[in-house]
């Protein structure tokens, strides 16, 4: 395959996975997120509430990208999916988390830059997950119903690694728990991709 052929490869994968409209979602999110912990008071459990909730939110935009227009006859093109798949979900989330460790620069975030690659990381994983299960149109409704499970654990302070986001950001337990979401997501969409709907 040619550079030319390679470059064009990408950006119609990109194209067709809405991969701009998701980094504006992001970068609405970050805005969206810095002006919250702007009028939030701090060490309140809004502070950590609403930045759980844009990062749920980002991971949803992220999950909903790996829906594909094609379905079936894009699997039949050629050995380069996965890795096209694989590029695309590490660069969003890597995009989310830096929108958001953007989004919260100089402001009163309780749970770090550390805990929003956690947090932001194990949502994705979630989201991933959710689109090999339930389709990319779908995709978005894992990391909503993991938050509402977050929220519940932040405000009972539960204390499983499980539930990662009510977890302070240096909980190794947690960390890893995230972490091996995103990674048994991140496997199965570049392996699988998103599950295709009756109508594709």
């Amino acid at each position: 395959m040619t550079a030319v052929t390679g470059a064009r490869l990408v950006r119609l994968h990109l194209a067709s996975r809405r991969v701009l409209t998701c980094l504006l979602a992001l970068a609405a999110g970050a805005v969206l997120l810095r002006t919250a912990l702007h009028w939030i008071p701090h060490g309140g459990l809004g502070s950590q509430q609403i930045p759980l909730t844009i990062e749920a939110g980002a991971a949803a935009v992220i999950g909903v990208t790996t829906r594909s227009p094609f379905g079936e006859p894009e699997r039949a093109t050629g050995h380069w999916l996965p890795f096209l798949r694989l590029g695309t979900t590490m660069a969003l989330t890597g995009a989310a988390v830096a929108a958001l460790a953007a989004g919260s620069a100089a402001a009163h975030l309780a749970g770090s830059t550390l805990g929003i690659l956690r947090d932001t990381a194990g949502f994705t994983g979630i989201a991933l997950l959710g689109a090999a299960l339930l389709g990319g149109a779908l995709a978005w409704a894992g990391p909503l119903a993991y938050l509402v499970a977050s929220l519940q654990a932040l405000s009972g302070a539960w204390t499983t690694p499980w539930t990662w986001p009510a977890r302070p950001p240096h909980d190794l337990g947690a960390a890893l728990c995230a972490a091996l979401v995103f990674a048994a997501g991140t496997i199965v969409m570049t392996v699988h991709g998103a599950r295709d709907s009756a109508r594709e």
